[in-house]
């Protein structure tokens, strides 16, 4: 009867961990469920901005999807600043926060230690056809869609072959409207949007 308890025991420890395994790592290694109501929003469609956001009308827009709860989000942080550093004289770069809980733009602009625009603005995401965060959506001068996708190829990734990000940053700057991106670059992995209905 003891080693029947222990074996139980230990069953259910394994359970425990490999449960919190999961919900810690391999959720996020799944793409993100598209939502019920997803409209797709191709490259080239028209991206309507919000109007308290003030950028340089000249730029293009760099848009990072970023909600503050999303271990994902989180580990992106670094390469995001990293693409602000090298690319922030000729990119508009914003943080659009996607939350279900209140934060201030001095807030957001501490845990990036940057001084760039943020918004709150959630229609942003559909606009965009964004469903999961971290995302980037870069929108070109004439305010039109040129990439949606993943920073790279998962949130541990340093490997420049897959920096998708900086990849279509360099297409747009380049003016290459040809540059064709994988799977992996246009699937959305990470956290599902807070309160995403559509």
């Amino acid at each position: 009867m003891k080693k029947i308890f222990v074996i139980i025991w230990i069953i259910i420890l394994f359970g425990g961990v490999g449960a919190l395994f999961w919900y810690n790592e391999l959720q996020y290694q799944l793409p993100t469920p598209i939502p019920e109501n997803y409209k797709v929003v191709n490259p080239g469609e028209a991206v309507k901005l919000s109007s308290g956001l003030k950028t340089d009308k000249t730029k293009p827009v760099f848009l990072h999807f970023f909600n503050p709860a999303c271990p994902c989000s989180r580990f992106n942080i670094k390469l995001f600043k990293a693409l602000v550093a090298q690319y922030g004289q000729q990119v508009n770069f914003a943080i659009v926060v996607i939350s279900d809980k209140k934060y201030t733009a001095q807030e957001i602009r501490s845990k990036f230690d940057l001084d760039i625009p943020v918004t709150f603005d959630q229609s942003l995401a559909p606009a965009c056809g964004v469903y999961s965060t971290p995302q980037v959506a870069l929108i070109d001068a004439k305010g039109k869609l040129y990439y949606r996708g993943n920073y790279n190829v998962s949130r541990y990734c340093t490997d420049g072959k897959t920096n998708y990000a900086q990849q279509a940053i360099n297409g747009l700057l380049n003016n290459n409207n040809k540059i064709l991106f994988s799977k992996l670059a246009l699937t959305s992995y990470g956290c599902r949007l807070a309160n995403c209905k559509y």
